[in-house]
């Protein structure tokens, strides 16, 4: 990192736009005109965790699904994990399959928003097109049958939950010792017949990926790629698994550094540290201190942790993703695209699995217990990448303390190195092209970030660029339009 007397400008771009929150990015120029720090700013006040402090603990996986609209699941599942582990509990199988099934079903819903919505329009109409018309709005004019795809891909995601537990965001369905309602035979065949059209539309985006890399292969390749660690849940074999997995670290090298770990042992691995210009915190790998120990999660990180995938087709494509890289993992951050698009296949080929298993429709979905124990940890993958609820009760199971350690702010060290490497290539002085501004912007969009997961904040926070000038005096603002 530069010394800031060695500052010339800063260019600020707020908000940064198509993504799930509010943001700025800064790029420092030093005295010659060229890059010297990049930094991505979360001005949002995190204060979720406290607030929940002196709640029973069984109310959490109620409360918190509404930290976000768009994976309630992901915190639904490992609230509820955690507080199965206070009680000593096992869900009953058919209530594991029917969570399994909404949480699949979020990571489709999610990962559709993230490529058809936020990124596609990159892909398709041009990094360096109208900023107008470069969004979902202009996609719909000029390609619209790719747009409607995309929604219904999502719908289909959201309908998984409103099928099983009558609601699609914040439901309330999942609840410690299994499920509130149950799945019925008709919501059951009616979620088999999304199938088909779910599985064409993914694979009509891994198209859309590929083309693209076909014809910009260096930029792709060469898009913010940096080595790091990489942390993913996998199953006993090292396969994907990302609703009941044990923990991998794995080096830049591909090396496993620990495996199968039991997340309720996350905390002998993984610390954080605060950063002076973001309310974002950056965990890291607690053997190798920071920065060395930076490592990132989310789609690109489980495939590069990941053995193999347990569904045909995604695992075609995996073997096709493997062979990019070679023996090391794919560090490059564009191909959080394609592994996302990857994951959505896996998840779809998946559903169809567990919907086709005689006992997601049992009526045993519920065990009881009660609180056996002070402390309990659950884990699950959210699209965005590994997350964890932590909890502490007092002897009457009220809540002492909470701990979500979540994906984005695991990604924060990532997601400001790859602005930084990208702001290099693309920014060369204070008069930089907008096309330019938006690739910055892109390598935060490869992550899909999600912000209010990551701070929990009310209200709203704009992204803005600064330029600034050797003696820290902003010379340029870039900031778009809330």
């Amino acid at each position: 990192m530069a010394e800031p007397s060695s500052y010339s400008k800063k260019i600020i771009i707020n908000p940064v736009t198509r993504i799930e929150g509010h943001a700025s990015i800064t790029i420092d120029l030093g005295r010659d005109g060229k890059v010297a720090d990049a930094h991505f700013h979360v001005n949002e006040f995190r204060g979720f965790e406290k607030f929940c402090e002196g709640r029973p603990f069984t109310e959490m996986p109620s409360i918190a699904p509404r930290i976000c609209g768009i994976c309630p699941v992901s915190h639904a599942v490992a609230s509820v994990k955690a507080c199965e582990d206070i009680m000593r509990l096992i869900p009953p199988p058919a209530a594991t399959l029917l969570r399994r099934v909404m949480h699949l079903g979020q990571m489709v819903s999610s990962h559709a928003l993230s490529f058809f919505h936020l990124s596609s329009p990159d892909f398709l109409l041009g990094f360096d097109s109208d900023p107008a018309k470069r969004n979902i709005i202009g996609l719909a004019e000029k390609f619209p049958d790719l747009a409607k795809r995309g929604i219904r891909l999502r719908k289909f995601g959201r309908e998984c939950s409103e099928r099983i537990a009558g609601k699609n965001i914040h439901s309330v369905g999942i609840t410690p010792g299994g499920m509130n309602l149950g799945l019925s035979e008709e919501n059951r065949k009616a979620l088999l017949a999304w199938i088909p059209e779910s599985i064409e539309t993914v694979r009509i985006g891994l198209d859309i990926f590929k083309r693209y890399r076909q014809k910009h292969m260096v930029e792709v390749d060469s898009f913010a790629n940096f080595e790091t660690l990489y942390l993913g849940t996998v199953g006993p074999q090292g396969e994907l698994e990302l609703y009941d997995g044990k923990l991998r670290f794995i080096n830049e090298k591909g090396e496993i550094l620990n495996d199968q770990i039991d997340p309720r042992q996350y905390l002998e691995f993984i610390a954080e540290r605060s950063l002076a210009f973001s309310y974002l915190k950056s965990p890291y790998y607690k053997p190798l201190g920071f920065p060395k120990g930076m490592y990132r999660v989310g789609p690109l990180a489980r495939l590069n942790v990941a053995s193999s995938i347990s569904t045909p087709l995604a695992q075609k494509e995996f073997t096709e993703y493997r062979q990019i890289g070679g023996k090391k993992p794919l560090h490059g951050t564009f191909y959080y695209h394609y592994a996302r698009l990857i994951e959505a296949l896996y998840a779809v080929e998946e559903m169809k699995n567990t919907l086709e298993n005689p006992r997601v429709t049992s009526s045993e979905i519920l065990a009881c217990a009660k609180r056996n124990q002070a402390e309990g940890i659950g884990c699950s993958e959210a699209p965005r990448g590994t997350l964890f609820h932590h909890y502490v009760t007092d002897e009457n199971g009220i809540l002492t303390k909470v701990n979500l350690l979540i994906a984005t702010g695991q990604n924060n060290a990532g997601m400001n190195r790859s602005i930084l490497e990208v702001a290099k290539k693309q920014v060369d002085g204070p008069n930089v092209k907008e096309g330019a501004l938006n690739r910055v912007e892109a390598a935060i969009r490869c992550y899909d970030p999600c912000l209010s997961c990551s701070t929990h904040a009310i209200g709203a926070m704009p992204l803005v660029i600064e330029i600034r000038d050797a003696d820290q005096r902003t010379v340029r603002v870039i900031q778009r339009a809330k």
